[in-house]
């Protein structure tokens, strides 16, 4: 998961300021994201660059506040509706999408989780496909192209085994949102140390007691 995409859906249940977002970042993924402190600050300095989030005014206390822009919200609707991050592991992109989707109050996580089972679905069938493709032409020898399309198989069954272990896990969120509610509201988690400060949002050192954003 791209922490952008995931800190731009945090801020689509409203504004939130630096040390609130990145806890929150954990608390909505179920403890599968822990990522550095600096790195939740970068990140909101990037997106203030690239415009997709923008000054919400300060706390009572003086926290810089963030709000996602409307092309911060049209990059939140394309993540839940299934754009994975460049580079990024499809079961990952599946996992924190459906979790983070089903703790925001006011989201719908229902059809996300219905369109994640359609794409698992065809990633099955696509990888029962592959391991039916015939042997290696450009093998030297029998044996060889033998191996190669055993190489295929087994590849093939992995990424197979994955996709219906993903679908067990889609009927598992199904059967855990049938039993309640799994949104809760933002967290305000205060930074543990140091002053309030009034810098503007986009510096990452706006708060203070928080990790340089230097990466």
């Amino acid at each position: 998961m791209a922490v952008r995409d995931a800190l731009l859906a945090l801020l689509s249940a409203g504004p939130g300021y630096g040390f609130q977002l990145h806890g929150d970042l954990a608390g909505r993924t179920g403890g599968r994201r822990r990522v550095n402190v600096g790195q939740s600050y970068a990140t909101l300095e990037r997106l203030g660059k690239q415009e997709l989030v923008e000054s919400a005014g300060t706390t009572d206390d003086g926290l810089p506040l963030y709000r996602a822009t409307a092309a911060g919200s049209a990059a939140t609707s394309a993540w839940f509706a299934g754009t994975d991050a460049s580079g990024s592991d499809p079961w990952d992109e599946t996992v924190d999408r459906v979790l983070v989707a089903a703790s925001l109050p006011g989201v719908d996580a229902g059809p996300i989780v219905a369109a994640e089972r359609v794409r698992w679905r065809e990633r099955e069938r696509a990888t029962s496909a592959r391991s039916t493709l015939g042997a290696d032409a450009s093998a030297e020898t029998a044996a060889d192209a033998l191996a190669a399309a055993r190489l295929v198989a087994l590849a093939a069954a992995a990424e197979s085994a994955r996709a219906t272990a993903v679908l067990s896990w889609l009927d598992a969120v199904d059967a855990a949102s049938a039993g309640g509610d799994l949104s809760f509201a933002p967290r305000l988690e205060r930074p543990r140390r140091g002053r309030p400060s009034a810098t503007k949002p986009g510096d990452a050192r706006a708060e203070p007691g928080q990790a340089s954003t230097e990466a």
